[in-house]
């Protein structure tokens, strides 16, 4: 039931709605005001950040004109592999975004950030193997999230000194959040503004903290949006992405909220499924081009991939865990199949979505040059298989032509030299690699590191096969611990 002012029930009975957003806007202008360091307002699109950035924009748009001299940034990290509903939402919200505050005279400016080329998902997936992200191996999230909205920071902090980072993070989110939003409370030096530890610089202020999951609904649905996006559609994309098809205000404790939709990266195989996009496509028959997407991931989602791996690190160097190997990176035809799938998804997408769904480049011509050039010039596969498999999938050309005419063997010179190496993969793999090193030395005048490549590649493709190697490295740790043994037996106080 509604209270005696009117307003919704929840986190504004004390108050009253207007009452507390009202004090809450004067409380962001004292802030604003009080000195020279911008504003970052992180945006992902979401409730929460909605509803902060329109409280930052609904207070200093109140302030004169004279006194909107400090400049408000607002970020929004695009991974490259976000739900695409989602970040079609974003990407339409900014430019609007951008519109407004230039009509207004607003000191907002907006940013879309992306993880640079050697960061992205696919990048590293798919050119340099790492396997799907889990949880003893999240290479993920610092590449893609965290290290371009940092460097913007930084960036900005560098060049003024000092920066707010303004949140919508809120202690109702989960018992972890809590913990560690009440640690930081109790180190604070000004008022609202807590430390960042990652970000020494730049202090975080937090507005709607105190808030639940019902107080940011109310508010969204009740306080126009100030840029002139709608909300509703907003409400409606959550309904579309709760696996329970609703997504109402919380009126009592036994309504549901939409507090478990979850929206990130499409890719994520973090959690065992997508329930966001799974419901997407049950609540919306016009959401169903995003199928292909979901397999892909399912398929990215199986982590019992050991046969799909190298036995060596990365580095080439084989490493044992309660004596067999940890798995390395994916094997060049694991790879070659997961760019043919994304190319396929991409295609079949294209082909099935609505015009309103955006460009959908799920990975993009410069990641594909990435991805080729180390394919052959650090893994050395000199097949060169990228522009084939992109013709075979997509029936066109790849945009580039050799990489440089003579580098790379054609397909005769591989197949032969796979027919002399008969069944020994790991030896076609070693020659492969000698024949190409030396021949990215062959027209230089000085050939400085050759025989360190030269090594480097005996060094990992001298087996016989991976049973060899395993015992190799099981000799070798052996040794090593017989040696500690024998030094702890003799001389134990140096250990």
């Amino acid at each position: 039931m509604p209270n005696k002012s009117g307003d919704s029930p929840g986190f504004f009975d004390e108050g009253g709605l207007k009452r507390t957003i009202d004090l809450l806007k004067d409380e962001i202008r004292e802030l604003y005001l009080e000195d020279n360091a911008p504003w970052i307002v992180g945006y992902s699109g979401g409730k929460d950040s909605t509803a902060v950035l329109q409280l930052v924009w609904a207070a200093i748009e109140e302030l004169p004109k004279n006194k909107r001299s400090k400049k408000v940034h607002v970020i929004s990290t695009d991974t490259l592999v976000e739900n695409p509903v989602v970040v079609n939402w974003v990407m339409r919200s900014l430019d609007t975004m951008k519109k407004a505050a230039e009509t207004e005279g607003l000191p907002i400016a907006a940013h879309r950030l992306t993880p640079d080329k050697k960061d992205t998902f696919w990048v590293n997936l798919i050119g340099r193997g790492y396997p799907a992200p889990r949880r003893k191996f999240r290479w993920c999230t610092e590449r893609l999230k965290i290290e371009p909205s940092n460097k913007f920071i930084k960036n900005l902090t560098r060049k003024h000194g000092s920066a707010i980072l303004v949140l919508g993070i809120r202690k109702a989110e989960s018992s972890k959040r809590t913990a560690v939003m009440n640690r930081l409370e109790k180190q604070r030096v000004r008022d609202r503004l807590s430390p960042n530890a990652n970000l020494p610089n730049c202090q975080v202020y937090s507005p709607i903290e105190k808030w639940t999951n019902d107080a940011v609904w109310t508010f969204l649905m009740q306080f126009k949006n100030p840029w002139g996006y709608d909300n509703k559609q907003l409400l409606t994309m959550y309904q579309g992405a709760s696996p329970d098809g609703e997504c109402p205000l919380v009126v009592d404790t036994s309504t549901p909220s939409c507090g478990s939709s979850r929206f990130g990266c499409w890719v994520c195989t973090m959690v065992d499924e997508d329930r966001s996009m799974q419901a997407m496509i049950r609540n919306d028959a016009e959401k169903e081009w995003m199928m292909p997407l979901l397999d892909l991931r399912n398929e990215l989602g199986d982590l019992n991939d050991r046969e799909r791996r190298d036995f060596r690190r990365m580095h080439g160097n084989v490493q044992l865990f309660h004596d067999e190997p940890i798995p390395g990176p994916y094997l060049q035809h694991v790879r070659e199949h997961w760019l043919k799938r994304v190319l396929e998804a991409r295609m079949l997408a294209r082909e099935n979505a609505p015009p309103e769904a955006g460009e959908l480049d799920f990975i993009s011509l410069d990641e594909l040059r990435e991805i080729r050039r180390i394919w052959v010039e650090e893994k050395h596969e000199m097949e060169d298989s990228l522009p084939r498999i992109y013709k075979d999938v997509t029936g066109e050309e790849f945009p580039d032509g050799r990489l440089d005419d003579g580098q790379v063997f054609g397909m005769e010179e591989i197949n032969l030299l796979r027919e002399i190496c008969g069944e020994k993969d790991l030896h076609f793999e070693l020659v492969r690699e000698l024949l190409h090193v030396e021949w990215m030395y062959r027209s230089r005048v000085r050939r400085a590191g050759l025989y360190e490549r030269l090594e480097k590649a005996f060094k990992r493709g001298f087996y016989d096969d991976a049973e060899d190697a395993e015992a190799r490295a099981l000799r070798k740790e052996n040794t090593i611990n017989k040696k500690i043994a024998e030094i702890k037996k003799e001389q134990p106080f140096l250990l």
